[in-house]
């Protein structure tokens, strides 16, 4: 389905359009089509993510919990009623 509209596009773009129409050989409403689409394309690829980063902090031993009893930190951590 395609759809008639018009739109207002500055010279510069305009001109560069044309270019893009000649040298491929193609009409100019193809060759608009496909510059809309590749940035359309462009504009939602993956955009390279910077990587997530941990800074590790020591917090020390809480004094008089017992890190070997894991039903002992559940309690202390989520309450008595984590089961």
């Amino acid at each position: 389905m395609s759809v008639r509209t018009t739109v207002t596009l500055d010279d510069d773009v305009l001109e560069r359009a044309r270019d893009f129409s000649k040298a491929r050989g193609l009409p100019f409403r193809q060759a608009l089509n496909e510059l809309v689409r590749s940035g359309l394309r462009a504009e939602t690829a993956a955009r390279p993510k910077r990587a997530f980063r941990v800074e590790p902090r020591h917090i020390g031993l809480r004094p008089g919990l017992s890190y070997d009893n894991l039903e002992a930190l559940l309690g202390f951590g989520e309450g008595e009623r984590h089961k």
